[in-house]
């Protein structure tokens, strides 16, 4: 999937927000420098600088870029984001892809290297990021973090796991979401891809549950019942 659009509307959505004069000078220029000095040192200072140069603030994001984001990338959507978070994934669409081993070691030593805000960033990215196959263990590993930052990134609103994890992965995502109190109904694809061996673990937690004398949660019986054709 081409995500030049991609790129053109998170860095137009920059543009929209209030006060983004001095984050907007800053990431031309660095872009400028980038293209001129296309090394992994300058990227990767790059990405780690971000919100001392943009801040944190909530980003808006109108009824219009919304729509254009979900039809440029469907199931792209950006819920609760802050100005470095979106910086950090439009400068990740500015790393050359062309040659795909070289892209996919690259982007893995950010992964390696990332403290918590980075790795929001990075899973976040992943719905957009160049050869989707390639991320697949990344999301596991996302699964398996407990910085609940992090586990939101990639559990909730992103359309990355539901495409791409197998059976296996995706009910561990499911399960987790379940047992550490997360929305749900906010996993993209969560009734879609509901299947048998699913319902039976989450069978087995809710009998457990309830042996404890604790609440099921919400929407876990009425996923147990789904119909599945």
């Amino acid at each position: 999937m081409d995500m030049r659009p991609v790129s053109s509307l998170l860095f137009a959505l920059l543009e929209q927000q209030p006060d983004a004069e001095r984050a907007l000078t800053w990431l031309r220029q660095q872009l400028d420098l980038y293209r001129n000095q296309p090394t992994n040192a300058v990227f990767y200072r790059v990405f780690t600088a971000m919100p001392r140069f943009t801040g944190k603030a909530p980003v808006v994001v109108s009824d219009e870029m919304a729509t254009a984001l979900a039809e440029a990338r469907p199931g792209f959507v950006l819920v609760d984001w802050t100005m470095d978070r979106l910086a950090r994934v439009w400068w990740l669409l500015q790393y050359p892809s062309a040659d795909r081993e070289v892209y996919q070691r690259g982007i893995t030593e950010l992964f390696r290297a990332a403290e918590m805000n980075e790795l929001v960033a990075l899973y976040s990215a992943l719905p957009v990021l160049e050869y989707p196959e390639d991320w697949r263990f990344q999301a596991t590993e996302g699964v398996r973090n407990n910085i609940a930052d992090v586990q939101a990134a990639i559990m909730l609103h992103n359309p990355y796991p539901a495409e791409q994890l197998d059976e296996a992965a995706w009910n561990q995502l499911v399960m987790k979401a379940f047992f550490i109190g997360k929305d749900v109904t906010q996993i993209q694809g969560l009734w879609a891809r509901n299947n048998p061996r699913l319902q039976a673990i989450l069978h087995d937690f809710a009998a457990e549950r309830r042996a404890a004398g604790r609440e099921v949660p919400e929407h876990l019986p009425k996923l147990m019942s789904d119909t599945i054709e």
